[in-house]
């Protein structure tokens, strides 16, 4: 992954996503979902070996898209990881080590990180909405855009791909980041007309769609 995608998203990546859909308060995770505790305690440890080191990687990743929902025992134990590597950013370039869907949804979760702060960037949120007024609905984006364009548009673009993560469409989940990244890539140069300011946005979508590529092509073999 990328160092600069992460290094312009903010410390809460797991956010509270759930008041942009009422169907998401009563999603929880799939039959099978879980931590294993023991698993927990050597990683904090520092005594656990390769396999079961990556053996956790995959059971995070798994429950992240829940991380609003969990049991308080649940939460607290993902609590315990998160806090030992440093923090959100810091759970999401451990995950990105380990090939297959933990590195997948380390990318997927960074990009909803880079959505939700343009979400709030006044000169992106005018681009798009510019460019919808010429189409309404650009490639792969119909189904999960509301008519209106406003500064809650990208993120809940970042919540239907967690929501996708959630309900393991993984390969939708992809599809849907990637024609995000393609739309923000078209607006780029007429947000920084508007704003200097986010001048980069162009080449983190473009470092995004890479990204989150590579990871799933590994995913699938």
């Amino acid at each position: 992954m990328r160092e600069k995608p992460l290094s312009k998203i903010g410390d809460e990546l797991l956010r509270l996503r759930h008041g942009l859909s009422h169907t998401s308060e009563h999603r929880t995770p799939p039959a099978g979902f879980g931590i294993d505790r023991s698993l927990v305690s050597g990683f904090v440890a520092g005594e656990l070996s390769q396999q079961d080191e990556a053996e956790l990687a995959r059971q995070m990743a798994g429950l992240l898209p829940f991380h609003w929902s969990q049991p308080n025992s649940y939460a607290s134990i993902t609590s315990q990881v998160t806090d030992h590597l440093g923090g959100q950013r810091e759970l999401m370039t451990w995950l990105d080590r380990f090939p297959g869907v933990p590195r997948l949804v380390a990318r997927l979760y960074v990009l909803m990180g880079l959505l939700d702060q343009y979400s709030e960037n006044a000169a992106v949120v005018t681009a798009l909405r510019e460019l919808r007024e010429r189409t309404p609905y650009p490639a792969g984006l119909k189904g999960y855009l509301v008519p209106e364009t406003d500064d809650e548009t990208l993120a809940g673009i970042a919540f239907r791909i967690e929501e996708l993560l959630g309900d393991v469409e993984k390969d939708r989940a992809v599809d849907l980041a990637l024609a995000t990244t393609a739309c923000l890539r078209q607006i780029a140069p007429r947000a920084e007309e508007m704003d200097p300011a986010v001048g980069d946005l162009g080449e983190l979508m473009d470092h995004s769609r890479q990204d989150i590529q590579d990871a799933a092509a590994e995913a699938r073999v």
